[in-house]
């Protein structure tokens, strides 16, 4: 196993900091000389390719960015495909939610533009989820590769308006089932604690503990 500090050994296929925050949390403590801040980093840090997410599925896309960068870096990857699925809306945007409303993560214009699309639709039709699907890319001898892919959920309901500053993307307007706060009012702790990305990481966090622990 290689010394803490001693350079990258997991890499998140994505730029988005806020994800990166998140998963070095659920990962701290859980790996033996694992330096979270300094060897789990981001595709940027070390010149991972950019992926484009042009598969069907959350599945498809999040097995297509952690191959990908696998394969660039030589690093065991995770990638992540999560978006927000409105009952209503048929399970939209789904793999469209970061570029709902044109262009790609603008979060004031997709969350406006949704809410603009269900403003005549009664509270008791709102129902909601933030789903994700988490994978992990382990490269092997001669081009082998080892990949596991895990789900999470978090069901709720759509609020008429943004509540809170904590989070990202559609934080602001989901509010979990159970309680009475939307996703950006929570704590990082308290949302790791339930989120979609949160449940699937946790289910693939045996996959990434055997990964790193070789």
């Amino acid at each position: 196993m290689s010394e803490a500090g001693s350079g990258p050994r997991l890499v998140l296929a994505t730029h988005n900091q806020g994800k990166l925050r998140e998963l070095r949390e659920l990962l701290r403590g859980q790996v033996p000389g694992l330096d979270v801040d300094s060897q789990v980093v981001d595709a940027g840090a070390v010149g991972g390719p950019d992926v484009v997410e042009d598969g069907v599925t959350f599945e498809e896309n999040a097995l297509k960015k952690a191959r990908a960068v696998a394969e660039a870096t030589g690093l065991p990857a995770i990638a992540d495909d999560s978006g927000l699925s409105v009952e209503v809306l048929g399970g939209a945007p789904g793999i469209f939610s970061a570029r709902w409303a044109g262009r790609h993560g603008d979060d004031r214009a997709n969350l406006e533009l949704l809410l603009a699309q269900l403003q005549d639709v009664k509270d008791e039709h709102r129902q909601a989820a933030f789903v994700c699907a988490a994978a992990l890319a382990v490269p092997g001898p001669d081009g082998a590769r080892r990949e596991t892919v895990r789900l999470g959920e978090m069901p709720g309901s759509l609020l008429r308006e943004p509540r809170g500053d904590g989070g990202f993307g559609y934080d602001p307007i989901l509010q979990p089932q159970g309680l009475q706060v939307s996703v950006a009012e929570l704590t990082g702790e308290e949302k790791n604690a339930i989120s979609h990305r949160g449940h699937a990481f946790r289910a693939l966090l045996p996959a990434i503990v055997e990964a790193l622990s070789r």
